[in-house]
């Protein structure tokens, strides 16, 4: 969950230079001359199986409806997880499930242990863990301990002072200025809504709400809050889930004295605008990292006690700086969420991603501030913002997937984005995203949701293969009839066919922990070596730029004179199989190549 941004206009290079503080590294403008100095990586070798997993997330809403209601649900997601398999996948991630109003999507959850009804049941979940387990695949769950509904037991029970549930939330009587109460002080809710504080009659006194009005802040100085989120992870832990995401980690715990928050000096921002405000007491506090490791030691105790040697691991999300995302490794998150191709270096703006410089940067900013021994993951696209295809184009999905796969460690893909599925325009009428209807019909665009989570496109039946019914929850995209996974599957070349090629590959173990060589050649093309003593070196090479480049791969010391193409985009009119030497090697507009050294001619 994230809050909403607004897309400045700026020129490539000024962008640049605003965006990047290594924009100071030598820019060589010479074909076949690296344009950053770059340092070879080693890659820590994987011991465990989820340093090496391709994680899938699934909108479940959105995913397989197998009732006929429009809706996605659990039983549909189950009779699709072959699809998982065949694509090569081995964890799959679901979105919320739990019971909800469904004010955000299913992120205002009223039962954290038991199941959305639309959704099904706790034996059709049961049922899914249990198929997914034996066909070989893990089980995430993402789990939103930041805030409840305002519908749940607890926030109930709170309002009427019920005990022990009186201080589960954060309260506050508030100020009174000239006679009249007003909230305690300035901070905003993250949905462009104005305050983050809203009176109860009740309760005579105010409630924190960070995100919408109707997600309610728990008291994470509250032990018995602590102990209910342990609570709930067990419960899921003994049904069979082999971990959490952990939604919101930037949030949970703010500063208890309540201060005003600063000015931002953002421009652009509005008095009721989050970004108005510069967050620094209610976001990414160092108390957070300790709840963290509450939860890493709790998820670590309940192995030890089962002891039936799996390892459960934990996944965070968090928008924030590199050295606020990165502390989160130190504190038990095994995977803290790689958002930077996504994300502005400080977590707020959409990122600029719009030349090979900005590419490599990203790869060798994330993996120069990693902890030792620590895993790399990537991130490319989510429920949260534009898919890959329309962030970053047609033309450079298949270059897109080869990073995604091909360099270190987790690779997180988003349910759809493997067959290059494209954001849908919805109407102000059709939009449900709250973030988006706390605007007006007149801006609500940059700040909706919906576009990225409407139903995955199995064919080109009714609502593409994805419902029977023909209303759905959210429309099916009208490209439905040509770009759907049935299709890409009959085809002899496909994005899919190559997602599949590139997950393959991941078990060499060149692409396991091989050393990291990321470069710009010339002035567009991103490369990257991965070498491995005793294997062929693979070499990726991707044209961001609109026209042909030429390139040398002699900025890589140990690459063979040699090279076979062993997978490449769709467009590019390049073969499998086609042969390379390593001084001269041409790549149309947009073109991606994965290559593979020849030495046994």
């Amino acid at each position: 969950m994230i809050p909403p941004k607004k897309i400045p206009k700026a020129g490539r290079i000024e962008q640049y230079a605003m965006n990047n503080s290594r924009a100071v590294l030598l820019l060589l403008l010479v074909s076949g001359k690296a344009l950053i100095d770059a340092t070879v990586i080693n890659v820590t070798e994987p011991t465990e199986w989820w340093q090496t997993a391709t994680l899938y997330q699934i909108w479940p809403s959105s995913f397989k409806d197998s009732d006929g209601d429009g809706i996605g649900d659990l039983n549909g997601i189950t009779s699709k997880l072959n699809h998982l398999v065949d694509m090569g996948v081995e964890v799959l991630w679901l979105s919320p499930i739990y019971p909800s109003p469904m004010v955000d999507s299913g992120y205002d959850i009223s039962n954290f242990v038991d199941i959305y009804p639309t959704f099904g049941t706790l034996q059709d979940f049961d049922y899914l863990v249990a198929t997914a387990k034996k066909l070989g695949l893990k089980v995430i769950l993402d789990y939103v301990p930041n805030h409840t509904s305002d519908e749940h037991e607890w926030f109930i029970k709170s309002k009427a002072g019920i005990e022990p549930y009186t201080d589960y939330f954060v309260w506050n009587k508030g100020i009174v200025v000239n006679g009249t109460r007003k909230p305690p002080n300035n901070w905003l809710c993250a949905f462009n809504s104005g305050s983050a504080w809203e009176w109860v009659e009740e309760r005579e006194a105010y409630y924190l709400h960070q995100f919408s009005v109707h997600q309610v802040d728990l008291n994470f100085l509250n032990p018995r809050v602590i102990q209910e989120t342990k609570d709930i992870m067990t419960f899921w832990f003994d049904r069979g889930v082999d971990g959490f995401r952990i939604d919101s980690m930037p949030y949970p715990v703010e500063d208890p004295s309540l201060p005003d928050e600063p000015l931002s000096g953002l421009p652009g921002y509005s008095e009721t605008d989050y970004y108005y405000l510069d967050h620094i007491y209610t976001k990414d506090r160092i108390e957070n990292y300790h709840i963290l490791q509450t939860w890493r030691e709790h998820v670590d105790n309940y192995t030890a006690t089962v002891n039936d040697g799996a390892t459960r691991i934990i996944f965070t999300e968090a928008y924030a700086n590199i050295s606020s995302v990165m502390k989160y490794y130190n504190f038990g998150s095994n995977v803290p969420f790689n958002f930077f191709f996504i994300k502005d270096k400080n977590g707020i703006e959409s990122a600029t991603v719009n030349t090979a410089i900005d590419v490599v940067d990203i790869i060798n900013t994330w993996m120069e501030n990693m902890p030792d021994g620590a895993t790399a993951n990537w991130v490319f696209g989510n429920h949260d913002n534009s898919r890959v295809a329309t962030k970053y184009g047609s033309d450079r999905i298949d270059g897109i997937n080869f990073l995604l796969y091909l360099l270190p460690g987790v690779a997180v893909t988003y349910n759809g984005d493997e067959i290059g599925m494209t954001d849908t325009y919805l109407t102000w009428e059709e939009t449900q995203d709250p973030q988006a209807c706390s605007t007006d019909e007149t801006r609500y665009q940059p700040y909706s949701r919906d576009p990225e989570r409407t139903p995955y496109q199995w064919d080109n039946t009714t609502s593409a293969g994805f419902s029977t019914n023909s209303i759905t929850k959210l429309p099916v995209n009208q490209n439905y009839l040509t770009l759907n996974l049935a299709t890409e599957k009959e085809v002899d070349v496909s994005h899919y066919k190559n997602v599949q090629a590139a997950i393959k590959l991941r078990s060499n173990e060149v692409i396991r922990h091989g050393t990291l060589d990321a470069q710009v050649i010339g002035e567009s093309v991103v490369a990257f070596a991965r070498e491995l003593d005793g294997h062929e070196p693979v070499v990726v090479l991707i044209n961001w730029d609109n026209i042909t480049s030429t390139c040398s791969l002699e900025v890589f010391e140990n690459i063979p004179d040699n090279m076979k193409v062993l997978i490449s985009d769709i467009n590019s009119g390049i073969t499998v199989g086609d042969r390379y030497t390593k001084t001269r090697i041409e790549l149309p507009a947009y073109a991606a190549v994965v290559l593979q050294g020849i030495t046994d001619e």
